[in-house]
């Protein structure tokens, strides 16, 4: 039996869903508010506050903030973190393959999200992690657009693996699909049933009905997928020194389409382009 079969994905008002548009609207803004400030000589600290300030002023609470023993804004991973870098004295330097993961909590409903960036700009970058974070953006939208009534998580989750896949062929790389961290589920609080995995899973999976919430998250690195904790308990590393990407998004599910609650112009763009359909209207 997989591990999946006894969760299930809890469908969304319309009212819960404008609600929730809002709260990602917010997380939307905070990483492009961001980018203009990520350079040389910041450090992540300097960020995280510029979020937390960018947040509360507007009307949100930082949700990070309220998972058990985590008292800052963003998680911001550098270079070879996969995931939950914690902002502190690190200072920032060209050509840095920096994730910033950020999340917020308006009236009671959430949002998440990541976005991965270079340092200084993609020029200064190395072109193998600039080319690492664009194919794990690519397969976030291969898994968003993916998403469809009547469905299941498997629909995402293949999407996801097969545009990694797709793209790590043509590059003649091998790029890893880290399977120890995965989406989930948001609405109420930030992490919700079900697990959202970035790859298919055999046996049962839950379904993705009309309403259905979820924060979808690849995470690829550039050589092996094996990872391990760092001793502040929360920063996760590739085992190899590799680089990593993260990229995510919260999205719905609505009775005209999909509608990307995170994305400034609702994932309009990205969607139409892959003829998937846009659906904002609830």
């Amino acid at each position: 039996m997989s591990l999946f079969a006894r969760e299930r994905v809890r469908p969304r008002t319309p009212d819960q869903l404008r609600a929730m548009r809002v709260a990602g609207l917010l997380v939307g803004q905070t990483p492009e508010m961001l980018r203009a400030q990520v350079r040389a000589g910041v450090t992540t600290g300097q960020l995280d506050a510029l979020a937390e300030d960018f947040i509360r002023s507007g009307g949100g609470i930082p949700n990070f903030q309220l998972v058990p023993g985590y008292v800052n804004t963003l998680c911001t991973s550098v270079n070879d973190e996969i995931v939950h870098g914690i902002p502190g004295d690190r200072v920032l330097r060209d050509g840095d393959l920096l994730s910033i993961d950020c999340g917020a909590e308006v009236d009671g409903w959430n949002g998440d999200s990541a976005i991965t960036l270079v340092v200084g700009g993609d020029e200064v970058g190395d072109p193998a992690a600039v080319r690492l974070s664009e194919i794990t953006r690519r397969s976030l939208w291969a898994g968003l657009a993916a998403l469809r009534p009547g469905g299941d998580l498997n629909d995402i989750g293949g999407a996801v693996e097969d545009s990694i896949r797709a793209d790590a062929r043509a590059d003649g790389v091998a790029y890893g699909i880290v399977e120890d961290y995965t989406g989930h589920g948001i609405g109420e609080h930030m992490h919700l049933p079900p697990n959202v995995p970035n790859y298919r899973v055999r046996g049962r999976v839950p379904q993705t009905p009309t309403g259905a919430t979820l924060a979808i998250e690849p995470m690829v690195t550039l050589g092996d997928r094996a990872n391990h904790v760092l001793d502040d308990d929360w920063t996760v590393v590739t085992d190899d020194g590799a680089p990593a990407a993260h990229w995510e998004h919260s999205v719905a599910l609505t009775e005209h389409g999909i509608w990307v609650l995170t994305a400034l112009d609702g994932g309009e763009a990205e969607l139409t382009a892959r003829g998937a359909p846009f659906g904002p209207r609830v």
